[in-house]
């Protein structure tokens, strides 16, 4: 069958085809707050052309991320077999039902060592829906560059080790974080009103604000406590891995 690309998101490595056929068989999603680590899950696939492929695991870990695969990362992590050819496919429960889509494998010889990663159900939903309705996927960005807090680092800024955030390594100038006043070496510790313990947990919540609405900032500035409002714009495509 011909399919037509609808839409594409690099940001997750996800598209949404379309394939004009009738009574096409349909899996029904998951809903992914119910999973757990040691939940039994299948892979489904086409590996090295190996068509209807299937194997089966365990989940190993959830909320996967700073692999550096994709911008966002909150993959579910695991020991089912996933092979080139496995990108694409359906990761199900054991009772059939979508719990991801398998994107990639943690390896050194370029075949399976026992750790495969899949986009969650949940966000690929939330992409398919915002792709089918708008032809692309809107997330909020204060153009600033991100990075964590390391033991080095809160020496050096004279700030407890102990510290948690989103370490702002850099800022544009003309973006909404420059404007709002956020400064190089500022640390997030909060994003309207959620708590930010690393530089992940504030791309995912800059991601999910509204463009054009306004967002609280608590930042640790050296020794002091500031708080900034930082109205949100409109994340460039293909931006990168920065915020």
């Amino acid at each position: 069958a011909q399919a037509r690309i609808v839409g594409s998101d690099p940001e997750t490595d996800l598209a949404v085809l379309r394939i004009e056929l009738d009574d096409l068989p349909t899996v029904a999603f998951s809903k992914g707050d119910g999973m757990r680590v040691g939940d039994v899950v299948l892979a489904i696939g086409n590996p090295y052309n190996l068509g209807q492929t299937v194997t089966s695991g365990i989940v190993s870990a959830l909320n996967r991320g700073g692999l550096g695969i994709n911008t966002y990362e909150n993959f579910i992590q695991t020991d089912a077999a996933i092979n080139p050819g496995n990108s694409g496919g359906a990761l199900v429960d054991v009772h059939g039902n979508l719990v991801g889509i398998n994107t990639a494998i943690y390896t050194r010889s370029g075949g399976f060592q026992g750790i495969g990663l899949a986009v969650p159900a949940d966000t690929a939903r939330m992409v398919l829906d915002a792709l089918i309705r708008d032809g692309t996927v809107v997330r909020g960005w204060i153009g600033a560059e991100l990075g964590d807090v390391t033991p080095e680092l809160a020496a050096h800024l004279s700030i407890p080790a102990s510290t948690r955030g989103a370490l702002i390594r850099g800022v544009l100038a003309s973006g909404p974080a420059g404007e709002a006043g956020l400064r190089p070496a500022d640390v997030v510790q909060s994003f309207d009103g959620q708590e930010i313990g690393g530089s992940r947990d504030l791309l995912n919540a800059v991601a999910q604000a509204k463009p054009g609405s306004d967002a609280r900032v608590a930042v640790l500035r050296r020794d002091q406590s500031v708080e900034l409002t930082v109205r949100i714009g409109q994340r460039p495509r293909s931006q990168g891995r920065d915020d």
